[in-house]
């Protein structure tokens, strides 16, 4: 499997090269390619005749980290995604697809840099502006929890906390992160947030919005103001699992509409 060294860390890739348009498929926090796919969030399973490219955020998968909070922050794993660009899609217009943290470094990404993106699927983005100190707080306390209690009482106060109705049924995972990154993983999203207003509204390209209901961490909140916002967004919303299971095909209709 090839490697990317990025400042910090060795991020692994793997590329679906069938021709046509190029995609950049990211994960969430404490996720991973692998795990996405177990909980039915890899949407690219749904893609043909492209050439897409996956990969493991710094920290999580097979990719490797440090324990440094600041690494993880949004705008530096914007700074990773933009050097994956110029390595495999040099030049070129990408579709970028990705949910939650996947989600904010596409807009950190897009913000910097919008010409290099032809279009965004955005997946359950997570909490954002108005919503986000409290969120980080939350992150701050798991991350102290790991640290003084172990992981397994991390995962115990996970469990406590309600699915929403469009996950119910998905198999039960764990986070793909070696333990001892995890406190540092959290505290990264906590000093994170999406770009200011003003820097999304000109985010000038084709974008659809995924979101799902009841889910305090990924807000319906964000999704309507991001949909507000950007000039192109059209906006999704998952109520049942079966709602989640079109959403490969409204990527490949994406994909094909702005390829």
């Amino acid at each position: 499997m090839p490697t990317f060294e990025v400042p910090g860390a060795e991020l692994a890739v793997t590329l679906s090269d069938e021709g046509g348009h190029p995609v950049v498929q990211l994960h969430g926090l404490t996720s991973s390619r692998a795990r996405d796919r177990v909980l039915n969030l890899d949407l690219g399973r749904g893609l043909s005749g492209t050439r897409l490219l996956r990969y493991d955020a710094r920290g999580h998968g097979r990719s490797t980290g440090r324990k440094v909070p600041e690494d993880y922050r949004w705008p530096n794993l914007a700074d990773d995604l933009l050097r994956l660009l110029d390595r495999w899609f040099p030049g070129e217009q990408v579709h970028g697809v990705g949910p939650s943290m996947g989600t904010a470094t596409l807009l950190h990404a897009a913000a910097r840099e919008p010409d290099r993106f032809a279009g965004l699927t955005l997946m359950v983005p997570a909490t954002a502006w108005e919503t986000r100190p409290a969120q980080a707080a939350n992150y701050r306390v798991a991350a102290a929890l790991i640290e003084t209690e172990g992981v397994d009482a991390f995962l115990t106060a996970a469990r406590a906390i309600a699915a929403p109705p469009a996950t119910i049924g998905a198999p039960e995972t764990v986070p793909d992160v070696p333990d001892a990154l995890l406190p540092s993983l959290l505290r990264g999203a906590a000093l994170s947030d999406l770009p200011a207003p003003d820097d999304v509204a000109r985010i000038d390209v084709p974008t659809t919005i995924l979101a799902w209901v009841d889910d305090p961490g990924h807000p319906l909140s964000t999704a309507e103001a991001l949909a507000a916002l950007l000039p192109q967004a059209t906006l999704t919303i998952a109520h049942t699992p079966a709602d989640v299971d079109t959403w490969p095909t409204i990527l490949r209709e994406d994909v094909a509409r702005r390829g």
